[in-house]
């Protein structure tokens, strides 16, 4: 594998694609430490601390994880790529419910090109009523966050034009870097940009996790035995993920022979792959978003009963847990439901001469499409609820500090194991075309005589 990594940098044009996207990449990491003007921080880290003991900290340490620690700086970068997520989501789950949408991502690159510019509209929507928000919350912070401090060192419409302004602008130099990496860079721009955020934050956990086997006291409330546990642990769920990330169900295809003049086509088999996590981490994306809101609406709330249901509702919480289990299982399916289409797989197999053996092409092949899918769309929700349960369990029931948690599952680990399972994918590729071995060597057969 080391090899591999040095053959990298002696392919020119594999070379140039790694240098550009760490160029770019450390420009992200620029605008993620920015400050924002007009902000007291000072003031700001003791509201966070006051939050961590108020709130508990969850959601706060979690958007702070994808902001790369943006948000705990109020940086002008604190909104993150988050927005353009946001945005790509709703385009893509409004595809296939729009006609219109649905003609333009079938009228090939001229179709997904309109779309992507949609996608841009709709980010800089989104990052100007997320930053009108973001700047209400920090000049009123007694009224939205129950917080007795004063954050804004000159408040009023110039401050709000000044940060919508700032944070907007970030998002959208974010989304252009990430498209820039895309293409002339090694692996998806976007899932680098947050998964380099997401990475950011590791020296934090290190110090934290030094810090959880630091005596107090005298008394060291985690011992050399959990270490060691903590270790296998980490090294299992990895393992765990990258085998799940990867796992297919590979249905076989055979193609009839079809004689064109003198020539036969067809008559090959092949399989076609249905992949177990189809959903990959949009599920968990999906719950998370959708479970952040309620709480805060019902502790604002002057209402007794609205302010007991929105505490038993808060991130970490048993309710929360089951309901967030449950919507993790509905999303999964119903990511399947609208991005999966059995019908025109099995019209598009009929087309061109295509069947699966022992079953009859047109509609019994969509139903055994459907129904197989449903069935390994189960074992793929029941390892996303599984994985995403981890970090809450390991800070709320084992007082672990969260930014060590968060990588020990969750959407942070699922994202890093895909977006590096990729770029070792696309590495390996230029490789293997320059006749170099990849990451993993193949065996040689040899032959006695």
């Amino acid at each position: 594998m080391l090899s591999a990594f040095s053959n990298s940098l002696k392919i020119p044009e594999l070379r140039q694609r790694i240098f550009f996207t760490f160029a770019l990449v450390f420009v992200s990491r620029i605008v993620a430490t920015i400050p924002l003007p007009m902000v007291d921080s000072i003031a700001l880290q003791t509201a966070i601390d006051q939050m961590r003991t108020t709130m508990g900290g969850g959601f706060l340490d979690l958007y702070n994880l994808f902001s790369g620690g943006a948000l705990e700086r109020c940086a002008v970068g604190a909104l993150g790529i988050m927005p353009y997520i946001s945005a790509s989501i709703i385009l893509q789950l409004l595809t296939a419910v729009v006609p219109q949408l649905e003609r333009l991502a079938r009228e090939g690159d001229v179709g997904r090109e309109k779309i992507s510019q949609y996608t841009r509209y709709l980010t800089l929507v989104l990052c100007v009523v997320q930053g009108y928000f973001f700047a209400v919350s920090l000049e009123n912070p007694r009224a939205l966050l129950g917080l007795d401090v004063t954050l804004v060192t000159q408040p009023g419409v110039p401050f709000y034009l000044l940060a919508i302004l700032s944070m907007t602008t970030a998002t959208m130099l974010l989304m252009w870097l990430g498209e820039q990496i895309t293409e002339g860079g090694i692996g998806n721009g976007i899932s680098i940009i947050i998964t380099v955020s997401i990475l950011g934050s590791l020296p934090a956990a290190l110090t934290a996790t030094i810090g959880m086997f630091r005596p107090i006291d005298g008394i060291a409330q985690f011992t050399v035995f959990h270490l060691v546990g903590l270790v296998l642990m980490f090294f299992l769920v990895v393992a765990g993920t990258i085998a799940v990330t990867q796992a297919q169900r590979k249905i076989p295809v055979q193609y009839a022979k079809r004689v064109v003049g003198r020539k036969v086509y067809g008559g090959q088999s092949t399989y076609m792959p249905l992949r177990v996590n189809y959903a990959g981490v949009m599920p968990i994306i999906f719950a998370q978003a959708i479970l952040m809101f309620p709480p805060r609406l019902l502790a604002m709330m002057p209402f007794e009963f609205a302010k007991t249901l929105g505490a038993n509702l808060d991130y970490g919480t048993t309710w929360y847990n089951a309901i967030y289990a449950l919507m993790i299982f509905f999303f999964s399916y119903f990511w399947v439901a609208t991005q999966f289409n059995p019908i025109q797989i099995a019209d598009d197999l009929k087309k061109y001469g295509g069947y699966v053996p022992g079953i009859r092409p047109g509609r019994p092949t969509a139903e055994f499409l459907d129904r197989t899918m449903t069935r390994i769309t189960f074992s793929g929700a029941v390892f996303l609820t599984i994985i995403a349960v981890i970090p809450m369990l390991m800070w709320q029931r084992f007082s672990i500090p969260f930014i060590v948690a968060s990588f020990f599952g969750g959407t942070s680990l699922l994202i890093i194991v895909g977006v590096l399972l990729d770029s070792m994918r696309q590495i390996e590729s230029h490789l293997l075309m320059r006749n170099y071995d990849g990451f993993l060597k193949k065996g040689k057969l040899t032959s006695r005589r």
